[in-house]
C-alpha cells in the first residue's frame, strides 16, 4: 500500500509540474504565428529559434544584428513589444 501511494504521489507531482511548463494557446483573433515572424524578420531578425504563445502574447528568441535576443510581441499586430539581449 505504501508503494502504491509514492508510485500515486510521484505520478500526480509530474503531471503538474508537466502542465505548468506547456506554452499558452493562441487566441482566434491572433496574428498566425508565420506572419508574426515575417514581421520580425522584416524587423531585423536573421533566425528565430524559439516562437510560442505565452502569457497573453507572442514570445520567443532569435537572432537581430548578430546577438542572441528574447524578444515579446503583440498577438494581434505582429508588432515587437520588448526585445533584449539573451544571456
Amino acid at each position: 500500500m505504501i508503494r502504491f501511494s509514492a508510485l500515486l504521489l510521484a505520478v500526480t507531482l509530474s503531471a503538474g509540474a508537466a502542465t505548468g511548463a506547456l506554452a499558452d494557446t493562441p487566441g482566434p483573433d491572433w496574428m498566425p504565428a508565420d506572419q508574426v515572424k515575417q514581421k520580425l524578420m522584416a524587423a531585423g531578425y536573421s533566425s528565430i529559434t524559439k516562437f510560442e504563445a505565452d502569457d497573453g502574447h507572442w514570445e520567443g528568441e532569435g537572432l537581430k544584428n548578430g546577438m542572441k535576443m528574447q524578444f515579446h510581441a503583440d498577438p494581434k499586430t505582429g508588432a515587437i513589444l520588448s526585445e533584449k539581449p539573451d544571456k
